[in-house]
């Protein structure tokens, strides 16, 4: 049972508003930024709940009142605004489940195919428009930082930022191989074909989060720009590509209108990367977190988009489905990140 502690949420948000009254509390970048951070989280929180208890006080004297005296309009307004309520809750309980340590920051997410050329790299696209959909249906906003494109159509690789409060913890659950089935439209003969891709999502790491990078381990290459793009493109050497060497993890911005922007971009990427490898090295080995996750194949996916035979969209984690394709990849995708969600608190 998830349980919201409205009083904790008011106790603690007073008492990170105390400190920022102290005389030194300015002096700590770092520090200050983290509970700048906690009190715009916690006052979202607590508006969201002042809204829905304000919108059930409305419906409790909306019904007491047909109770003295019916009326039809009244009635469908009641039922309107019962049934957004219910909406808004959930959406609440839901905020409620987000408490990881990153689940309030930004994320970026990478996307690449797995074998199968084109048809490979048209699903990666699709994913891409699916996620893309799905940030704009939500509020958040989408900036594209590298992208690849495939040789005939879709893409290779694409790597982009979903910025709004709870993306990371929103889109986490999404991380893993994700599979289509199809009739294949690049296929003259019309026959069914598997495509996969991988989804990786890691949190924007925010300057109060230090990770440690050696200079000396990094080496930074410049290029120009690729694909569609403002008056930049192709003219000037802006686009930057950083490898870290101890690991070989590879990061690439393209997207900033100078070299330097392109940079800092490609650094938080790489400190993002780090810092989950170095969380995850308390489970594993370095050498094990290097390679690939999961194949990206058979046997690996976390879900299935199915296009034919029939029409169905399943989680193999939580066995969440939805026989309504179409609309997922259209970014109809709260169901499958709500009940990933729910499952999560189950383990």
């Amino acid at each position: 049972m998830i349980h919201f502690d409205i009083t904790k949420l008011k106790d603690d948000l007073k008492n990170l508003e105390i400190q920022t009254m102290e005389q030194d509390f300015w002096n700590d970048n770092k520090n200050s930024s983290a509970v700048l951070k906690q009190i715009n989280n916690l006052k979202s929180k607590i508006e969201n709940y002042s809204q829905i208890d304000k919108e059930l006080n409305n419906i409790i004297e909306m019904t007491e009142l047909l109770n003295m005296e019916p009326d039809e309009d009244m009635a469908k307004d009641v039922l309107k605004a019962t049934n957004h309520l219910s909406k808004e809750i959930e959406k609440l309980e839901i905020t409620t489940l987000l408490s990881g340590k990153y689940d309030y920051n930004n994320s970026i997410i990478t996307i690449h195919p797995g074998a199968g050329g084109t048809e490979a790299q048209d699903w990666a696209e699709m994913l891409y428009r699916m996620y893309t959909r799905w940030a704009n249906d939500n509020g958040y906003e989408v900036k594209e930082l590298d992208y690849l494109e495939g040789e005939e159509a879709g893409l290779k690789s694409v790597t982009f930022s979903v910025i709004g409060p709870y993306s990371y913890g929103y889109l986490k659950g999404e991380m893993g191989v994700h599979r289509l089935v199809r009739i294949s439209p690049f296929d003259a003969g019309g026959r069914r074909h598997t495509s996969f891709a991988s989804i990786e999502v890691l949190p924007e790491i925010t300057e109060d989060i230090e990770v440690d990078i050696n200079p000396d381990d990094l080496r930074i290459d410049t290029y120009r720009s690729s694909g569609a793009g403002g008056q930049h493109i192709n003219k000037t050497s802006s686009a930057v590509r950083i490898t870290h060497i101890p690991t070989n993890i590879v990061v690439a911005c393209q997207s900033e209108r100078s070299q330097i922007q392109n940079k800092e971009t490609a650094m938080k990427m790489l400190k993002s990367k780090l810092l989950t490898l170095k969380e995850k090295a308390q489970k594993a080995t370095i050498d094990e977190l290097k390679g690939v996750q999961m194949e990206i194949g058979w046997g690996s996916q976390i879900r299935s988009y199915v296009f034919c035979p029939y029409t169905l969209v399943k989680d193999h984690r939580t066995n969440y489905e939805v026989g309504n394709v179409q609309a997922v990849m259209d970014g109809d995708l709260n169901g499958f990140i709500d009940s990933y969600l729910k499952f999560q608190l189950k383990k």
